[in-house]
């Protein structure tokens, strides 16, 4: 089965997905956040195992992507050294996909399918 939560991460600067990026997926609970999972994009710059079936819950969920890292390895400075991302999850039938575009100075994201 596939995870319920998948990211893909796309370096718009060079034109190319961003593979080799670090990113920390955590949970909103009780207690504060709990990293919950920890991968690296694969060549294609996707995430596609951050949960197994069944472990996405409803609640704040937080990706955290380490961008200083990803671009250290180019030798290239980059003003935002991490991009973290928290999002809500109320649909547990629906497939969250979080993808995010990066460059050095700048990055956006938005709900994908």
């Amino acid at each position: 089965m596939a995870s319920p939560l998948t990211t893909h991460v796309l370096d718009t600067a060079r034109g190319v997905p961003a593979a080799g990026m670090a990113i920390t997926l955590a949970r909103w609970g009780a207690t504060g956040w709990a990293n919950v999972a920890e991968r690296v994009t694969n060549a294609d710059g996707r995430v596609v195992d951050l949960l197994g079936e069944g472990e996405l819950q409803r609640g704040r969920w937080r990706l955290a992507f380490d961008v200083a890292g990803y671009y250290a390895r180019m030798d290239t400075p980059c003003f935002f050294p991490e991009a973290e991302l928290v999002f809500e999850v109320t649909d547990l039938g629906r497939h969250h996909h979080v993808p995010l575009l990066v460059s050095p100075y700048s990055f956006s994201t938005y709900r994908g399918s």
